[in-house]
């Protein structure tokens, strides 16, 4: 691969954003250690954020979003990478900052590569991608917190979205009890399909608490909603339980009280996957090596191009996505 790559182009004109798919010359990819030949990118609701021009994530166009990529090293100046090596790239607000996944090439730094596990494809990694990734950390998280299986049942809120789909799964895999909130009435089977033992409707969590302290019922939750679903949770944990807070699908705010922290001894954690220590992210990526049912990471999973991106942006931003998107890139004629 030579010359001139394809990728889908972000321009703004007058406050508004763009996207078109065009081809570039390769002096325009940004500094960086290590040029990847891309295979794969996902669609993350960041991503979807980003292409539709929401939340000013991105600073300078024209841009290349995509803020995940999996593929084969092209070229290397860092020791660590040679050309054939097979890696992932999420967060480190690549795709934001700096130019992405959506694109035949990305040049990158080398710490921000991490090398895949033999048993998982560049396909099946953005199958995964930042939010299988921030849901292994959030396993993760609550394990550190001491959650063990048998605890009782461990709440997955948004859990038909990529981040909750893969949290089930591994956590079902892990002998869990695995509670899924949902409001899409015909995700149930697919949910059941993945592990989960009891379906909530998400209604019953997205309403404000009525009282401090509900009955404890979560050993566990990995909450991926926010707003008033992350305020009924933290008054439904058990003694010294806790939850991984990964996103704010229903909203950035919190109103909550800090009795159930004072009684009941409970853990809000917060899961930041951007800027994730290298080590930390070896190890999610080992664990999910080992803890995700790549068959089920298959069932879940959906295919499509870049030209489809800015349609399935307005899509994942109104919660229409189920399960993982991996964006093919395409190569040769």
């Amino acid at each position: 691969m030579s010359g001139n790559f394809t990728a889908l182009l972000l321009e703004e004109n007058a406050g508004k954003v763009a996207a078109r798919v065009a081809s570039l010359p390769e002096s325009d990819l940004p500094a960086g250690d290590v040029t990847v030949a891309v295979e794969y990118s996902t669609l993350n609701y960041k991503d979807g954020m980003i292409l539709q021009g929401i939340g000013k994530m991105v600073r300078k166009y024209p841009h290349v979003p995509g803020v995940d990529f999996a593929g084969t090293v092209e070229s290397s100046t860092s020791p660590d990478w040679k050309p054939g090596d097979k890696v992932v790239l999420t967060g480190w607000r690549v795709g934001e900052n700096t130019w992405g996944g959506y694109a035949q090439k990305a040049r990158v730094k080398a710490s921000q590569l991490v090398r895949l596990p033999s048993n998982i494809s560049t396909k099946r990694a953005m199958a995964i991608g930042t939010a299988g990734f921030t849901a292994m950390l959030a396993v993760m998280a609550l394990e550190d917190n001491g959650l063990k299986p048998g605890a009782g049942e461990v709440l997955v809120t948004g859990a038909a979205g990529g981040l909750g789909s893969v949290a089930v799964a591994i956590l079902a895999k892990l002998d869990y009890q695995v509670a899924a909130s949902t409001g899409r009435l015909q995700t149930h089977d697919y949910l059941k399909s993945l592990g989960a033992t009891t379906l909530i409707d998400r209604a019953e969590l997205a309403k404000a608490p009525t009282r401090p302290l509900d009955s404890e019922r979560w050993a566990g939750a990995i909450d991926s909603v926010g707003s008033t679903t992350l305020a009924t949770v933290l008054t439904q944990l058990k003694y010294r339980a806790a939850v991984a807070a990964c996103g704010l699908a229903g909203g950035s705010d919190l109103s909550a009280t800090v009795l159930p922290f004072l009684l009941r001894g409970v853990r809000l954690i917060g899961i930041d996957s951007v800027m994730c220590p290298l080590p930390q992210r070896q190890t999610a990526w080992a664990r999910l090596a080992r803890d995700l049912p790549l068959d089920k990471l298959d069932a879940m999973t959906e295919t499509a191009r870049l030209v489809d991106l800015p349609e399935l942006a307005a899509i994942i931003l109104k919660g229409g996505v189920r399960g993982r998107l991996v964006i093919e890139i395409p190569h040769g004629n």
